[in-house]
């Protein structure tokens, strides 16, 4: 059986998981939420009190996913996690969709999330630099497709990850320009505060 598996990857809060969630019940997929997935395999290293997320074993990440994928009884397998690109062995991705939003609506989803101080800077700024994107584009070359997804509903979003898998739409990467959108409308020092 030869397998689809699609990566959801972006910031955190910038709906990686309700929209992994929707396609996974649509395209009837294996999900893999890799938070959890680390926490149930135990392939945590330690916790990181100060950002209070999970510091995840790289090294045994990939075999177990490559394990876990080989196995599993479902065509279509969805990977949802900012770091999904780095983690997940190049050989056996099928698509990577970066999920990009823009500084100020993310902003607010962010703070409706209870991040704030550092952590709120810190996930802004990875946002408005491109790192889930530039990791995707070293780590999975020539399958990345990114999404604004700037007001839209999660609907909307699937449908357009639907359209790129089953109807050849095409796709792109480096059509999201935050730091010149915020430069241009004198915002940088509001939002790039790392």
């Amino acid at each position: 059986m030869i397998k689809q598996v699609i990566l959801l990857t972006g910031t955190p809060c910038i709906g990686k998981t309700t929209t992994a969630k929707q396609l996974s019940a649509k395209l009837d997929a294996l999900y893999i939420n890799l938070t959890e997935y680390a926490k149930t395999n135990n392939l945590t290293l330690s916790e990181d009190k100060e950002r209070n997320t999970i510091i995840i074993d790289e090294e045994k990440m990939p075999t177990k996913l490559a394990e876990t994928i080989n196995s599993a009884n479902k065509v279509n397998i969805i990977i949802d996690g900012h770091y999904a690109a780095a983690v997940t062995p190049t050989y056996l991705v099928t698509k990577v969709f970066v999920l990009r939003r823009n500084p100020k609506e993310l902003k607010q989803f962010m703070e409706k999330c209870g991040f704030e101080g550092p952590k709120l800077w810190e996930n802004l700024s990875a946002e408005i630099l491109d790192i889930c994107l530039v990791e995707a584009l070293e780590t999975q070359p020539g399958k990345v497709c990114e999404l604004d997804i700037t007001g839209k509903t999660t609907d909307e979003v699937v449908k357009e990850i639907v359209d790129v898998l089953e109807k050849g739409k095409k796709c792109y990467s480096g059509i999201v320009d935050w730091l010149g959108m915020l430069e241009l409308e004198g915002l940088t020092d509001q939002y790039l505060k790392v």
